[in-house]
């Protein structure tokens, strides 16, 4: 496996990790699925379990993404021809994304979306919101347009930091499209998500599994493992070019269990074409 380390101590690769004999017992053992019935149900109430999840967690969960500009320098290169640069965060949650990148680049405006009424209002409830600079809005990208809420083909880039996999795979390439369509011709999706053979995959019990690579927590979220044959493939067919697509991870030390824990994630960049105007 070749690997490389970037600046933040991640190891990228080309190549999927290794797993152990121990590992591949496990995923081959666990075959059965949740019911068809378990399944609808758990469809149904995604937007309910995910406002549940903020209503017990409120601000508190998640860590501010300060990462984000040192992986992805384009959300703090300077605009071109004195235009202000716009984004669009899709799954922002609380704000963990929003917020450290409107003190990290002055002259950025983001629109932000969430699947969750309470994480919008979360983040609208924030002291540095400003409605000049931000643009919150609950948004279900799976079905609802985007282009309701900003106009068509008008943001530079997009960033999608752990919400793909949250979503059914038979809607990914749906949501997909519809950030197409708001995304200016050339622009970049910026991408980071929950990679194939993760530590947190791993630890799912039996009774856990949707589909292939696909999980439900004990609160009724789901998460879905990415190769990145499969996410190259979705954004190819959504009309996208794929500039970077790697595996990041390393290993981290649970200091208490003596444990080494694998984090595998995919860190990706797309862009739309610039021959397409919509």
């Amino acid at each position: 496996m070749e690997k490389e380390k970037d600046g933040g101590g991640w190891v990228t690769t080309k190549q999927p990790r290794d797993l152990t004999e121990a590992e591949k017992q496990k995923l081959a053992e666990d075959e059965t699925c949740v019911s068809d019935f378990k399944q609808n149900k758990l469809e149904l109430e995604a937007k309910k379990n995910w406002d549940l999840f903020y209503k017990r967690n409120s601000t508190n969960f998640f860590k501010d993404r300060h990462w984000t500009t040192r992986e992805f320098e384009e959300l703090i290169a300077e605009s071109r021809e004195g235009k202000q640069k716009s984004l669009l965060e899709v799954g922002c949650g609380v704000g963990n994304t929003v917020y450290p990148l409107l003190d990290a680049s002055p002259e950025i405006f983001i629109h932000c979306c969430d699947f969750s009424p309470r994480a919008v209002q979360f983040v609208k409830e924030h002291s540095a919101y400003d409605p000049a600079r931000v643009n919150a809005f609950q948004c279900d990208i799976t079905c609802d347009d985007l282009t309701n809420n900003i106009a068509a083909s008008s943001v530079d880039m997009v960033t999608m930091f752990f919400v793909l996999s949250a979503i059914h795979p038979d809607k990914m390439l749906q949501s997909i499209q519809n950030i197409y369509k708001a995304l200016c011709p050339g622009g970049l999706v910026l991408f980071r998500d929950y990679g194939l053979h993760d530590h947190a995959m791993l630890r799912f019990s039996k009774g856990h599994k949707l589909s292939e690579n696909f999980y439900v927590r004990q609160d009724g979220t789901r998460a879905f493992y990415f190769s990145t044959d499969v996410l190259s493939d979705l954004f190819i067919k959504a009309g996208f070019d794929v500039v970077v697509n790697e595996y990041v991870y390393r290993e981290t030390v649970n200091k208490k269990e003596g444990l080494s824990v694998p984090r595998v994630f995919v860190q990706s960049k797309f862009s739309k074409k610039i021959a397409e105007n919509s």
